[in-house]
């Protein structure tokens, strides 16, 4: 062979070389990523081949999956379908064939799709079998009563969110958020329907929002329900120890180093209060000094052990509340009353009173109690898990014993429940909002409530946004009292039937 010809031997052989390498790094290096990149259709298609399995609620089915319509080219065979889709949007989130997927649907896809590596050897058996994949099921702790009552409680108000939790395991019982949407109005893939439905959600400067879910990712000034930290603060602390005896607060009080005077609402008798009457009256200067005094780093820090400053995940993630680390002593009492940079998601708050209801221990929250496969074996079951111990059980309960003082005398009556041997604790808060607080504030209610045996089953959060009542009637006590208490009712007779 000449020179030439042996030349042009080697370089085709590298090519064809060249070629064997890439195709066999295609096929097996590259085979995972490419077979899940989601510009693949075929994975939206497997996807959508056969019906998703279901969230479960008590025992229940709140999803479905139906059929695709044949109106619009499509090679998805099966959509899903959700039942009471507004209420429980929050929950779930969406799976659509056109915009993916969000929340439980998207973080359990694989196991509702069947697709999850623990579902291998049930694959294999349905291939050998010919029968069709199945999903399988997300079992939520959710508490459906609670639900509704949150979630048509918001909706007399029309924008809010609550969050309700079991203190003594950290399960989310309720996560409701208004406005809200329905996720089957775009879960197909049609031009007119789907389409449509999708593209009037995504309005820009739609001040409703219907797809923020406000429970877990927006975060607002708690106003006086940040009081609960910073009384808890105060006796772990050891700043007080006897909620009766009374503090070193005048009123007015000016800030050290300027010349400002932190105000109360209304005639109340804060000079000198006791923490039990500065909590049943909600005493900014009472509260604001005790953060004055203790200063930022011990305020941050039971601020911490509550959840503050950390993202949560339950498993869907809920924003990292705020107790702002930069602070001058002025600032410190501000946001010791819910003022000044503090700011915190519902889920949040709702944490606080639940870690209180169970003297002093703080479960981490989570919604999902189990995944199951489609013949219904459990391949994952949910603990319960300790989160931190932001107080002692003694601090605890002195701190419930003024929450309810609160709920039988102070500014959260409407969240009685006057049934023989149920005791609630709760603070109201209404938030300052807008430059030099020129909107209507929210209205904050966090709550619980201690059943014959003393234990507690539920810690609710609520906070309201109405932009459309008179700025003389917002308050905690009178929009989100009422809802915490129909929520925890919900809870309480539930168990009791159950």
């Amino acid at each position: 062979m000449n020179k030439p010809l042996r030349r042009i031997a080697i370089f085709c052989g590298l090519l064809v070389l060249a070629l064997l390498i890439r195709d066999n790094w295609i096929q097996y290096v590259q085979a995972d990523s490419l077979k899940d990149d989601p510009k693949n259709r075929r994975v939206s298609i497997a996807r959508y081949a056969t019906p998703r399995g279901d969230i479960i609620v008590d025992g229940n089915p709140i999803t479905g999956s139906t059929k695709t319509s044949g109106d619009d080219f499509n090679d998805f065979e099966y959509k899903r379908t959700y039942k009471d889709g507004a209420m429980w949007a929050p929950v779930t989130g969406y799976a659509s064939q056109a915009f993916g997927a969000t929340q439980l649907e998207s973080i359990e896809d694989g196991i509702l799709t069947g697709n999850d590596d623990r579902l291998f050897f049930r694959r294999t058996l349905d291939m050998i079998t010919g029968k069709k994949q199945e999903g399988g099921n997300v079992v939520t702790t959710l508490n459906g009563a609670a639900q509704k009552a949150a979630y048509n409680g918001l909706l007399k108000q029309g924008k809010g969110a609550v969050a309700a939790i079991d203190p003594s395991t950290g399960a989310i019982l309720a996560l409701a958020s208004t406005p809200s949407y329905d996720p089957s109005t775009f879960a197909g893939n049609s031009l007119k329907g789907d389409s449509e439905a999708w593209e009037k959600l995504q309005k820009k400067n739609d001040p409703d929002n219907p797809m923020l879910n406000r429970a877990l990712r927006e975060i607002y000034p708690p106003g006086s329900t940040f009081k609960v930290v910073t009384a808890a603060a105060a006796l772990e602390h050891g700043q007080y120890t006897d909620p009766d005896a009374k503090t070193d607060s005048p009123d007015p009080w000016t800030m050290p180093g300027t010349t400002t005077e932190l105000p109360n609402e209304g005639n109340i008798p804060c000079k000198n209060a006791t923490l039990r009457i500065a909590l049943r009256y909600s005493c900014n200067t009472v509260f604001g000094k005790v953060g004055f005094d203790l200063g930022k780093d011990k305020m941050l820090e039971t601020a911490k052990k509550f959840g503050f400053n950390e993202e949560q995940f339950v498993p869907v993630r809920s924003s990292a509340s705020n107790f702002p680390t930069d602070m001058d002593k002025p600032q410190t009492a501000l946001s010791s009353i819910g003022q000044f940079e503090t700011a915190t998601t519902p889920l949040q708050m709702a944490m606080v009173a639940a870690a209180v209801a169970n003297n002093g221990t703080l479960m981490k929250p989570y919604m999902v109690d189990k995944l199951q496969a489609p013949n219904l074996d459990v391949i994952e079951q949910s603990e319960p898990k300790k989160m931190s111990e932001p107080m002692s059980e003694e601090n605890a309960q002195i701190l419930q014993s003024m929450m309810e003082t609160v709920v039988k005398e102070g500014t959260g009556t409407r969240a009685q429940i006057n049934e023989d041997g149920i005791t609630v604790g709760g603070k109201t808060g209404t938030a300052q909002r807008g430059v030099d607080n020129s909107e209507n504030p929210y209205a904050w209610f966090i709550s619980y409530a201690k059943v014959k045996d003393g234990s507690s089953p539920v810690a609710v959060a609520v906070v309201v946004e109405d932009e459309s009542a008179n700025r003389g009637d917002i308050s905690g006590g009178g929009l989100a009292a009422p809802i915490a208490k129909d929520v925890m009712k919900a809870v309480i007779d539930s168990k009791q039937g159950s």
